[in-house]
């Protein structure tokens, strides 16, 4: 009797272990047929998607597609909202009204909703559920519903080289140079100059960089020093394993 339920529990390990395997092997299929690209761009008409591209499977909520640029090499994760207009099936004249410059990076649940125009930089980077909208409920009737008032649109800029951190709101009329920091829940409006810091709900700038005074505040932590051209990931953890020998701090 030990000898069949063992044999048995085997069997049902190794009947258990088939399935997981073959149930990720499927979901790794449909992530990888279901993802869009412009070779491969599913039920969307995208004005422009850009070469190396790619929208992961599942998408969010996308509409207005004729109306939305993509640059080339983004990177748009899952279940990332991207629309143009108000609603679905609405003609919005003959320029784009949602643009994505090259090596955008969109993390995944994040909302980009552009009524108006709205335009994101090269290599901008944004972590996962962050929401940019150039609408705005409007509250000026007492008497009606708010979800029922006509809403406020006013166009947003993201300049090149920016990183906006999880959870942040760009709200409408947002204007953020270039090399912006936008922290994590932050909730920003109006115009943010370049190469600044901005953090808070409201946003406020709590760091900038000028040229003739550097960053101030100054920097707390020393820039991180770039790997040199030419260094192999073995040559890498054998430094690491040097500098614990020798008791140096690796981090």
């Amino acid at each position: 009797m030990p000898i069949n339920q063992n044999v048995f529990s085997s069997l049902t390990a190794w009947r258990r272990r088939a399935v997981s395997r073959a149930v990720h092997r499927g979901a790794r299929w449909v992530r990888e047929t279901g993802a869009v690209t412009a070779e491969r761009p599913g039920p969307y008409r995208f004005r422009r998607i850009g070469t190396g591209t790619r929208l992961a499977f599942p998408q969010g909520t996308v509409f207005g597609d004729p109306w939305i640029e993509l640059g080339a090499h983004c990177i748009i994760g899952q279940d990332v909202t991207l629309t143009a207009g108000m609603m679905p099936d609405l003609d919005l004249g003959p320029d784009p009204i949602l643009t994505l410059g090259d090596g955008v990076v969109l993390g995944r649940g994040s909302h980009v909703i552009a009524d108006v125009r709205l335009s994101i930089g090269d290599d901008c980077f944004f972590g996962p559920g962050v929401y940019v909208t150039t609408t705005n409920h409007s509250y000026d009737d007492p008497e009606t519903p708010i979800g029922k008032q006509w809403p406020r649109t006013d166009p947003v800029v993201i300049g090149p080289g920016g990183w906006i951190g999880t959870g942040a709101v760009i709200l409408p009329g947002a204007r953020l140079g270039r090399n912006v920091v936008v922290a994590a829940g932050a909730v920003v409006r109006g115009e943010v100059p370049d190469h600044a810091v901005v953090a808070g709900a409201p946003a406020r700038i709590v760091r900038r960089w000028k040229p003739d005074e550097g960053w101030q505040p100054p920097l707390r932590t020393p820039a991180p020093v770039p790997i040199p051209e030419g260094v192999t990931p073995e040559q890498l953890v054998a430094l690491g394993e040097w500098d614990r020998a020798e008791g140096r701090p690796t981090g």
